[in-house]
């Protein structure tokens, strides 16, 4: 006998994963290894103003994948090109992943890099400027926008939260004051990792990250959003409620962490979506995120 939800969930993937790759109008390195690379996505539709420099909001998409390295950005490339029909300048960021190969106890592919993988999302941010004058004159950085979807979503919300990292922080990493951004939109992020870790997502993706159980307490304080607040950063999160990926109890779990350090965080619940519409061009859910980012960028 098959479970719904499962199937449900299969269904989604199947669709969100449908649509090919879109290429991108430039692509931009922020630093020497391979993965350390933009993709930029000119705006379009009736927002679009082609050739007016600074005409059009950027908005950065971190992709998700439980930060393991068979998953890169060319998944979420529809999504990224579906922004920019929405008139966004987008850029698509690419940072280090984890290992195919299994190791620190775990029983399957490794998430992510300590520290690598935030080492490239704060080198991204902090050349994200540069990158889009040259690469894409349309982008207005004044008015950036970052969005991530899953492990994605969790690495947007700690970009936004840098200039709260505790001073010790690895180099490059903190930030003196906030980042220019006019917020965040994390889409079922992995933004409580003590929940996260409690429900097992993505097979304790979480604690891979940050190099394993053992090293877990000491240094979640560095890389869990819910330890991260308040970041007095514009913050909405949206999450589909038939999630079995990221359970929406990961999400409300950190906007309950930021109501009580006195935040505000917007969350928007979608009935009977699960995990993948959020960033399938196809779905309704997609309009809705877009709509989101709509809201903060214009």
């Amino acid at each position: 006998m098959t479970d719904p939800a499962v199937e449900r969930d299969a269904a989604e993937a199947a669709s969100a994963f449908s649509h090919p790759p879109v290429a991108p109008d430039a692509t931009a390195a922020y630093g020497e290894h391979p993965d350390q690379i933009v993709d930029f996505h000119a705006p379009r539709g009736e927002r679009a103003q082609p050739g007016v420099a600074r005409s059009a909001p950027l908005v950065v998409v971190l992709h998700g994948g439980a930060w393991r390295a068979p998953y890169d950005r060319q998944h979420i490339t529809p999504f990224a090109d579906f922004l920019a029909r929405q008139g966004f300048a987008v850029a698509n960021v690419e940072y280090r992943r984890g290992s195919s190969l299994p190791h620190q106890d775990a029983e399957g592919p490794v998430a992510g890099r300590w520290p690598e993988t935030f080492d490239d999302v704060a080198a991204a941010m902090d050349a994200l400027p540069e990158l889009a004058a040259r690469c894409l004159p349309e982008a207005d950085p004044r008015r950036t926008v970052l969005t991530g979807h899953s492990a994605g979503g969790h690495l947007a919300l700690w970009a936004a939260a840098r200039h709260v990292l505790p001073q010790d922080a690895p180099a490059g990493w903190r930030l003196p004051s906030p980042p220019l951004l006019r917020g965040v939109v994390a889409l079922a992020p992995i933004a409580d990792f003590t929940v996260a870790e409690e429900l097992g997502v993505c097979g304790g993706a979480s604690a891979q990250l940050l190099g394993g159980t053992g090293a877990f307490a000491a240094r979640r304080p560095y890389a869990d959003p819910a330890a991260l607040l308040p970041t007095g950063i514009a913050t909405a999160v949206v999450q589909g409620r038939s999630d079995i990926v990221v359970p929406e109890s990961v999400s409300e779990a950190y906007v309950a962490a930021a109501a009580l350090a006195g935040e505000m965080v917007g969350l928007t619940l979608l009935d009977g979506v699960g995990h993948f519409p959020l960033i399938d061009p196809a779905a309704d859910g997609c309009a809705v995120v877009a709509e989101e980012i709509s809201q903060l960028a214009w």
